[in-house]
């Protein structure tokens, strides 16, 4: 973490693992997790970062779930849990949390995952390297300006915290998007272990003194059927707050 420094704009829990994949659910990538010498993410990396001073099926997936979002962010019931599930679009399922302020689709059949260090997480029961998980931490920040731009942000976290020593990182684009009066940098980037590859994308969000991080991904070899269905994801990914 060197060059990096945790200053006053954050209110972190130092300690607490911040495991985007569990040897017990994904013996694929064990040695991407386990231990804190394989540099696991952790909420105190994250809190670094966020203290920085400066296919044709799958694409029709993804117009329904960008329609799907667009219905959401005009909604008067965004408090009604129920009713933002039934705008889902098919082959999606809608998460919906209030209390944290966020929302966003995942595919229909994830299962959801206790991740420690992780607000939520949904993974495919049988692809290992497929998943979709939040993590939040308190910032000072009130706009992601403060912290860089997005090539900045999003190197520091591929470098720092969603990669292990062990693995070789390739950020592939960053960019800032404006959505619903909030500011959001994307994100995609390679992740290079010994024995597999993961295509990741990711995005990052400030509302309401907390910075928000969403994360999904697949293994290389499935980019080709999976890419539509991630960026949905991705895209889905709104602020309530």
């Amino acid at each position: 973490m060197a060059g990096l420094q945790i200053g006053s704009y954050l209110s972190c829990p130092v300690g607490r693992t911040h495991r985007l994949f569990s040897p017990r659910y994904a013996p694929e990538v064990a040695s991407f997790s386990q231990g804190s010498d394989a540099r696991a993410c952790t909420k105190l990396q994250i809190c670094a970062v966020a203290s920085l001073g400066e296919s044709n099926n799958g694409c029709f997936d993804r117009r329904q779930v960008l329609t799907g979002v667009g219905t959401m962010l005009a909604s008067t019931c965004l408090d009604n849990g129920r009713a933002l599930a039934e705008k889902a679009p098919k082959g999606y399922a809608a998460v919906v949390d209030n209390n944290d302020g966020y929302a966003f689709f995942y595919p229909f059949g994830w299962q959801e995952i206790a991740i420690k260090g992780q607000d939520i997480a949904y993974k495919d029961v049988i692809e290992p390297l497929e998943s979709v998980s939040i993590n939040i931490v308190k910032t000072d920040k009130t706009d992601l300006h403060e912290l860089g731009s997005p090539e900045r942000i999003a190197k520091t976290l591929v470098e720092k915290v969603f990669t292990t020593p062990s693995q070789k990182s390739q950020l592939i684009d960053a960019k800032e998007k404006d959505a619903n009066g909030k500011t959001y940098y994307t994100f995609e980037f390679l992740a290079k272990a010994p024995n597999f590859t993961r295509h990741a994308l990711g995005t990052v969000a400030i509302s309401d003194g907390k910075f928000y991080t969403l994360l999904t991904g697949a293994n290389q070899r499935r980019w080709g059927k999976m890419e539509d269905k991630l960026r949905a994801v991705v895209d889905s990914f709104i602020l309530l707050k």
